[in-house]
């Protein structure tokens, strides 16, 4: 496959550990806190990388025998299932990977690859020796109980484990001794409610106390679902049971319902959020289509990313503007919202607009001169967009005077957090469990789970959590969005410039004249995906024209 590199930050972390004797352990199987080898710990947490020919780069997840170099394997119960005795190939091959970019130029390096997911020839735990906790952190998400049904269910008729635990209530269950028994009779129907049956919290993580519980229940598979803020809580969890030495596989299933988790394709539960957003803009679209001058004005969620407002956008087509995170805009003046809202209204009677909970907290945190705030997770706490624009339009036409509006505002976030995932969500989310719990079977660790490029692999923490996957304003998708709502782009000379600076000047035509002058900066120039070059000079006449226009 290649050879790993060796500068300071990155080495081969099973030969340099083969060497080290190991130390004594106690009953468990685990090393003693008394002889953990304090020596070792800057080695076991640096970053496994492996390159090979042709630019090929291999960001590898942790095994159990990185620091239990003597951890013996077994057969895989795989090949004795009824089930799979129809599968052509039982296994997936140990230099199987998956290519981070699939769109690559000729002569191009190969680039990133991880490890792709699925069952292996040899595991690392006996059947009868797995003792699997389960965990939900975090707000809600449809599919949450599929993917906890789909472990339980995985980890028994595939594997023959009978030990399941649920931790209650978050990583504070861990501690606080909440636990429940999960069997596959136990968690049959749950995929077909909302929520968790687990129940969630944020916030709560003392990794002391966590590792301490999971020692002493004699836990050796811990699966966390949960968001950034709850993988970067797992790869700490991960951190401190590799130094203690403990054979325990950490494994995180990625969750938000916001789409935002950076490398996968898209996190569990989206797809069920742009469904059920669909009846909150059809319901705004029904109220102010029955009123003259009628307004529906309707805040999704996306704190940091509008994913969930630009596909609810581009799925309805009854939608006249889409405010997300990504995109600044403004209100007053030439080319503003509140011209755009005048001349919408003048065409068609009505309009529809939605808005991500995350757009605009510049403009409002100006107009009420906020202070920042964060919750137990650590995410920014938002001031409520949909409420404050609502009553900024209802002011500007109120002061106006010329025209009478009605407005009415829906914020359906919690209805669409509740409901069970739909049928695509519920088979991802069978997906994600079963890549979960071969890849703990098969002894590796400190790992997320997610489809990049359509291949199932495994992802090390630092990849999920180090970045945000944000909707890119000068992508094709969004100059989709912009064709379907005809809105405002709401950006100026100065922006597109700035995007005109990352890409050749053989891909983008003159422009010849300033859109609006005084208006704010983007700022996301650098967030451009490689593979559109060739599609930059129509997405810039698309901007131009859509700004123009009105």
């Amino acid at each position: 496959m290649g050879s790993i590199s060796n500068p300071p930050s990155i080495f081969d972390l099973r030969s340099s550990l083969s060497s080290v004797s190991a130390p004594a352990k106690n009953g468990n199987g685990a090393i003693s806190r008394s002889d953990r080898p304090m020596a070792l710990d800057l080695k076991l947490n640096q970053r496994k990388i492996v390159h090979g020919d042709a630019g090929y780069v291999l960001e590898d997840v942790p095994h159990l025998t990185d620091y239990i170099p003597d951890a013996p394997n077994y057969p895989n119960p795989l090949q004795d299932n009824p089930a799979y005795s129809v599968v052509k190939q039982y296994f997936v091959n140990t230099d199987d990977t998956v290519a981070q970019k699939i769109v690559v130029h000729k002569g191009s390096p190969r680039g990133t690859h991880f490890r792709r997911a699925g069952p292996r020839q040899k595991v690392y735990f006996e059947s009868d020796e797995v003792h699997a906790c389960i965990v939900t952190c975090g707000g809600l998400c449809p599919g949450l109980n599929t993917v906890i049904r789909e472990i339980v269910c995985g980890l028994a008729h595939m594997y023959g484990v009978t030990k399941i635990l649920g931790i209650e209530g978050g990583y504070r269950g861990f501690y606080a001794r909440n636990t429940i028994s999960l069997t596959p009779k136990s968690v049959n129907d749950i995929h077909k409610r909302g929520g968790t049956i687990l129940s969630t919290s944020r916030g709560g993580h003392d990794t002391s106390k966590i590792v301490d519980s999971i020692q002493d229940r004699g836990i050796n598979q811990v699966y966390i679902i949960g968001g950034d803020g709850t993988q970067k809580g797992a790869s700490v969890i991960f951190e401190e049971i590799q130094r203690r030495g403990l054979k325990v596989a950490v494994v995180g299933i990625p969750k938000t319902i916001d789409n935002d988790i950076a490398v996968i394709d898209k996190s569990f539960g989206f797809d069920t959020a742009v469904e059920e957003a669909q009846r909150a803009i059809n319901a705004a679209h029904v109220e102010a289509g029955s009123v003259e001058n009628g307004i529906g004005v309707v805040k999704l969620m996306g704190r940091y990313s509008g994913f969930i407002a630009m596909y609810a956008t581009l799925a309805s087509r009854d939608v006249d503007c889409c405010l997300i995170p990504e995109s600044p805009f403004y209100l007053e003046g030439k080319g503003g919202l509140f011209e755009f809202i005048e001349k919408r209204l003048k065409e068609n009677g009505h309009m529809v607009l939605v808005v991500a909970e995350g757009a605009g907290q510049e403009l409002i945190a100006e107009s009420m001169r906020s202070m920042n705030h964060e919750d137990a997770s650590g995410n920014k706490l938002l001031l409520d967009v949909g409420l404050w624009l609502s009553q900024k339009i209802k002011d500007h036409f109120s002061c106006k005077g010329k025209m009478t509006i009605n407005l009415k505002y829906i914020d359906p976030t919690y209805m669409i957090r509740a409901v069970p995932a739909n049928a695509s969500d519920n088979v991802y989310s069978t997906l994600l469990a079963h890549s979960a719990l071969h890849g703990a079977m098969a002894g590796y660790t400190g790992f997320t789970v997610g489809p990049v490029n359509g291949r199932h692999a495994y992802i090390p923490f630092y990849r999920v959590t180090e970045a945000r996957n944000n909707v890119v304003i000068t992508d094709r998708m969004w100059a989709r969005l912009l064709s379907s709502t005809n809105q405002p782009s709401f950006l100026t000379l100065k922006d597109i410039e700035s995007v005109r600076n990352v890409y050749s000047p053989k891909y983008l035509p003159p422009i010849k004249e300033p859109i609006y002058n005084g208006l704010p900066n983007s700022g996301s120039a650098e967030e451009h995906h490689d593979d559109q070059v060739a599609d930059e000079s129509s997405l810039v006449n698309q901007i131009s024209g859509a700004t123009t226009k009105h």
